[in-house]
């Protein structure tokens, strides 16, 4: 009998994690010394647990990036040569798969979030870095990203309906072959699926990892808003009202713990940004969160430290992040051990 792989959850043991550093041909041009100033600050917070892997363009752009670290990573950086169309790498990068300590990679196509940008650096990237993997990379031809799903550890699936069934994605596919296709893809048993809760900025088409996590197998942190006149509170009420509903494999609830999204964050012509705590990344022992320096920073901070007991939570900074809307889980992949071939 062959061991069944299945996809790690995101507390599992890492190695390195993947960066794709912002350049002047992305669209974070306009803001480019104030997000790579914030790039710093997030590949040193992951360099206290492991290497950050970085994605660069060229020698000069790579040089840049040694500069602007200025030796600051406890854990060196390894810099890839591998152009790219945009920077979060955690919906085009590889994602892991688990049988008892053997690992499998997953390359799933990439459409630029339903063919809203190019994609198409972006959708190669696994495939051009096939130096960096020590498993053999497996392509897939279905439109899946990493933000858009998350998993207990035990079989598990938590996704959103907006993103994987109405949102320009494998649109010849019903509901039941999307998740039959999927489970099987990642070896999970079961998918939660959740239909209500968004955040008005958020041009992913609702990934998960904006809206509730796993912190652990039995717990959710979820994104809500106590203001009633605030048009995000119906949205997030509705979705609370949902995972109160969903049940362990073991039949008990779990233990749901609501984080308060920040103050309403703007861009310079005034459209709502999607600012979420719920999107920061665990990496071993840390728990990295975007921070907005507004009144709910502190109160997300101390959720997030019950959801993750005996690991210290380092605070980055998120108001330049979401301009491109995203957060610090976003714009990395984690690489658990087993995965890279990098310092062997």
């Amino acid at each position: 009998m062959t061991d069944r792989f299945s996809l790690l959850p995101e507390w599992a043991e890492q190695e390195a994690v993947l960066m794709a550093w912002p350049h002047e041909s992305t669209d974070w041009q306009p803001w480019l010394a104030a997000i790579q100033h914030d790039y710093v600050e997030l590949a040193v917070a992951i360099a206290r647990e492991v290497p950050p892997v970085i994605l660069c363009q060229d020698e000069a752009h790579r040089d840049l990036i040694l500069r602007q670290l200025a030796g600051r990573c406890e854990h060196a950086p390894v810099l890839v040569i591998a152009p790219y169309n945009d920077t979060w790498c955690r919906d085009y990068g590889p994602i892991t798969l688990d049988a008892n300590g053997q690992r499998r990679l997953l390359d799933f196509c990439f459409n630029g979030w339903g063919d809203k940008y190019d994609a198409e650096l972006d959708n190669d990237i696994n495939r051009s870095i096939a130096q960096v993997w020590q498993p053999e990379l497996q392509t897939i031809d279905f439109e899946l990203e990493g933000g858009s799903i998350e998993t207990d550890g035990v079989g598990t699936l938590l996704t959103t309906t907006h993103c994987l069934l109405d949102s320009n994605r494998n649109n010849d596919f019903s509901k039941e072959q999307i998740e039959a296709f999927v489970l099987e893809k990642l070896g999970l048993q079961r998918c939660l699926w959740l239909s209500r809760g968004a955040l008005f900025g958020d041009d992913t088409d609702s990934h998960i990892d904006n809206l509730a996590r796993f912190c652990s197998a039995d717990t959710v942190a979820f994104a809500t808003c106590s203001d009633v006149n605030d048009p995000h509170h119906e949205h997030l009420q509705a979705m609370e009202a949902e995972l109160q509903q969903f049940r362990q494999p073991n039949g008990k609830p779990y233990v749901l713990k609501a984080i308060e999204i920040p103050q309403p964050q703007f861009d310079e012509n005034g459209k709502r940004l999607p600012g979420s705590y719920i999107n920061f990344l665990i990496v071993n022992n840390s728990v990295i969160v975007p921070v907005f320096d507004c009144p709910q920073d502190q109160a997300a901070l101390q959720t997030l430290q019950q959801c993750f007991p005996g690991k210290r939570l380092l605070p980055v900074p998120g108001k330049n992040l979401i301009k491109q809307f995203g957060g610090p889980h976003c714009a990395t992949m984690q690489l658990p051990k087993g995965t890279t071939l990098i310092n062997r």
